[in-house]
């Protein structure tokens, strides 16, 4: 039994339907965490999918409650098989957000999954039951093959990543010792293009905050009063115009970082942006001038308006609206200082004259950013594993354009993360009709298969001390 044997293990295992009917079991269990009513469907999922299958890989598992009492509860499997080899934590979240039913094509159930050409549809397929499938399914082939593994892991199913993980952070800090690692390895998020296996080291960070214009009591006849009552949505689409100019550049000095680096260009260098068939097309002119596309979403920073509303939108009337307000997003990098994002902006708006404009971070939408040096010993170890799977060389990300928990593995647990992603951008991981490519998917079940075969092998980087 060797390296090719596992590898092949796990394309019979797609070819013959087998992946299908796991993910399916999963896919079935509504777990959105979005929705009070499903609290209980977060349980049966581990409890009665994910613990029974590990325990059969012989993993020690147990169920725990979450710190935090928005939280859902947390599954945490170990097999040690050595507390002397290489031990590899790993991560996956078994809630989805809501399903969207109504909005799903004809003939189609977010809670069932469906085969149509290939693509794989169904709620969490993407986002990141599928994900997490095909990495368990990689373990169990190489476990299989080789009679152990050769490594430990120790694996953390959370179910409240749809809402922000909360209590994550807190658990992992509570049990820091007990989730020791050598270094993570795990899978969410997209490719950079479907075809290309790709590594993701960190994540942008995300920080939501809402901008209001509160000016009046109640509305008043535009005939009468048009001209001589400031209009609230003129005052803030204005406040909102001076974060950017009018190609999106950012004009916030601190919101600028100064960590686009020549190594981080480097490994930017030649990336091909691809969302697949149905992705959008990239808009050119858009964003921080000299940039390439690669360098704008993985090394710099996006401020995005989310929503804006002023008046009554459904049933416009012919009155000044009292009030507007936005919900707005920053999404950054290392370099920006996350606790100066709010009061860097509240200077900006007060310099340019817009002292009325209120403004409070979100309650919720707040992500870390982080990312690991390119040229670690732990991605260069596993972009050759991949190459030697695949002969491909993967796409090496320092950070991926979207917001991940990563910061408590990366600076709660001392980690170095790398991650391997198994969907792709155009996946609509957050929308009606969330899929997985069947391609990508088999790709993906034989490069999981390589690398943890390797992991069992001499040549992994060595222990930290």
């Amino acid at each position: 039994m060797n390296r090719a044997e596992a590898i092949r293990a796990t394309e019979r295992y797609f070819d013959e339907g087998g992946f299908f009917a796991e993910l399916a079991q999963r896919v079935a269990i509504k777990t959105e965490s979005q929705n009070p009513a499903r609290r209980a469907e977060l349980i049966v999922y581990l409890e009665g999918v994910m613990r029974p299958y590990l325990e059969q890989l012989g993993f020690a598992c147990s169920v725990h409650a979450n710190p935090s009492e928005k939280g859902g509860p947390f599954l945490l499997a170990e097999r040690i098989e050595d507390a002397a080899l290489t031990t590899v934590f790993s991560y996956g979240h078994g809630d989805v957000i809501r399903g969207q039913e109504e909005q799903w094509r004809a003939g189609f159930d977010p809670w069932v999954l469906k085969r149509e050409g290939e693509r794989l549809y169904g709620r969490g397929s993407a986002d990141n039951k599928g994900q997490h499938t095909i990495n368990l399914a990689a373990l169990a082939a190489v476990l299989k093959t080789r009679g152990r593994l050769g490594f430990n892991v120790k694996l953390l199913i959370e179910t409240g990543e749809e809402t922000g993980s909360p209590g994550l952070k807190q658990f992992c800090a509570q049990n820091k010792a007990r989730l020791a690692a050598d270094v993570l390895i795990a899978s969410d998020g997209p490719r950079l293009q479907p075809e290309r296996p790709t590594l993701f080291l960190g994540t942008r960070g995300a920080l939501n905050f809402d901008l209001a214009v509160d000016l009046r009591a109640g509305g008043h006849h535009s005939g009468n009063w048009g001209g001589l009552l400031m209009n609230p949505g003129i005052v803030l689409a204005h406040a909102l115009a001076s974060i950017t100019d009018a190609k999106g550049a950012i004009r916030v000095p601190e919101w600028r970082p100064d960590s686009l680096t020549s190594a981080v260009r480097a490994a930017l260098a030649g990336l091909v942006i691809e969302g697949g068939a149905d992705g959008p097309q990239i808009d050119a002119h858009w964003g921080e001038p000299g940039l390439t596309p690669a360098e704008r979403v993985f090394g710099w920073c996006s401020f995005e308006v989310l929503a804006f509303v002023t008046g009554n939108p459904d049933k416009p009337v012919n009155a000044i609206p009292p009030r507007a307000s936005a919900h707005c997003q920053l999404r950054y990098v290392v370099g920006v200082d996350a606790a100066d994002i709010v009061p860097a902006l509240r200077r900006h708006l007060d310099r340019n004259g817009f002292d009325m404009v209120q403004l409070a971070p979100a309650r919720d939408g707040y992500f870390a950013a982080t990312r690991l040096a390119p040229d670690h010993p732990w991605v260069k170890w596993a972009a050759a594993s991949i190459d030697r799977t695949t002969g491909k060389k993967p796409a090496i990300l320092p950070n991926l354009g979207g917001s991940l928990p990563n910061d408590v593995f990366a600076e709660v647990l001392g980690l170095p993360t790398v991650w391997i992603p198994h969907s792709y951008a155009s996946c609509s991981q957050h929308a009606p009709n969330e899929h997985l490519l069947a391609p990508v998917v088999r790709e993906a079940l034989a490069l999981m298969a390589g690398i943890f075969w390797d992991l069992g092998e001499a040549g992994t980087p060595a222990r930290a001390a």
